[in-house]
């Protein structure tokens, strides 16, 4: 059992997410993952980096937290989610869950919109813009389009067959069936465009591209390719790549709650496993067909 020390809470976990970070932490893959989990053996043994439980006790100093506070939290460094209890401390990525949101909802709404605030802070998105979004079904593809719609651009979305219907509620404007057409061989030019799944490749997206426009990716790409063209394509003028790292979660959490609160943002939640299926949950993840996020419930 964990322990709240100075500066600390300790939540009774409630529901976490198995998420692609995960899956690269468990294996730890791409070789790089090693040098943040760890080169021979895992740093952390407990995978997780997002939860929604309740507050149980609060170490000296914590002040904005009590017990019986619902809260959610996310840490792509690794929170040790993916077990009944946990402690971190109060001043990491940490929030009060809005009401009206059940634990699987607060803790699948963090991680990928966290990935997709990143994107947004990247480029200088203005209302009507055109943006496409490859993996429009995945958990940062899901979010990414309902961000752009509480952003006002036209999101065109790529999905496969099955995940079309669900593209315009949640706010695509037209959607592309991969399964049907390759989404590079559309007429159709866009402001930016985001992919989500890394699956693509800047110079396959380039023809898609408004001039000036930008193709950002959540991924490295072929070679690690995205970080070099990110340095080189501004020096050169006209279509570009962004990179985005990833800062600032506390941030994405805060944003996270005011759009859960006010309904502009809800969750896609695929399936959900209780803790004793982690493995089943972990196996699905690694199929690459999930739809939105799934959803470990560890108390029911």
């Amino acid at each position: 059992m964990p322990v709240a020390d100075e500066g600390e809470v300790l939540v009774r976990v409630h529901a976490a997410t198995v998420n692609r970070t995960d899956a690269a932490m468990l294996r730890a893959k791409p070789f790089i993952m090693r040098f943040f989990t760890g080169l021979i053996t895992p740093v952390k043994k407990i995978l997780g980096t997002d939860f929604a439980g309740e507050v149980q006790s609060v170490g000296k100093g914590v002040t904005a937290f009590k017990p019986g506070d619902r809260v959610f939290g996310f840490d792509d460094g690794g929170l040790r989610s993916h077990a009944q209890y946990l402690s971190c401390p109060a001043r990491k990525a940490l929030a009060l869950i809005p009401d009206g949101i059940s634990y699987p909802q607060a803790a699948a709404s963090i991680e990928g919109a966290h990935y997709v605030i990143n994107f947004l802070n990247k480029v200088s998105l203005k209302e009507g813009d055109r943006v496409l979004v490859n993996g429009a079904s995945g958990a940062i593809g899901s979010a990414a389009v309902q961000l752009l719609k509480t952003k006002g651009a036209r999101v065109t979305a790529v999905c496969n067959t099955k995940n079309v219907p669900l593209m315009e509620p949640l706010g695509a404007e037209a959607v592309i069936d991969y399964e049907k057409e390759a989404f590079t061989r559309v007429k159709t030019q866009f402001h930016y465009i985001f992919d989500t799944v890394g699956k693509s490749s800047f110079w396959e997206c380039k023809p898609l591209l408004l001039p000036g426009g930008t193709y950002i990716s959540s991924e490295l790409g072929k070679g690690a390719q995205n970080p070099f063209l990110a340095l080189a394509t501004p020096l050169l003028g006209g279509k570009k790549v962004k990179f985005p790292i990833p800062f600032h979660p506390a941030e994405s959490v805060r944003q996270v709650q005011k759009l859960l609160a006010t309904g502009k943002f809800n969750p896609v939640i695929d399936r959900t496993y209780p803790l004793e299926s982690i493995v089943e949950a972990f196996e699905y993840v690694e199929t690459g067909r999930k739809t939105g996020n799934v959803v470990l419930t560890i108390i029911e």
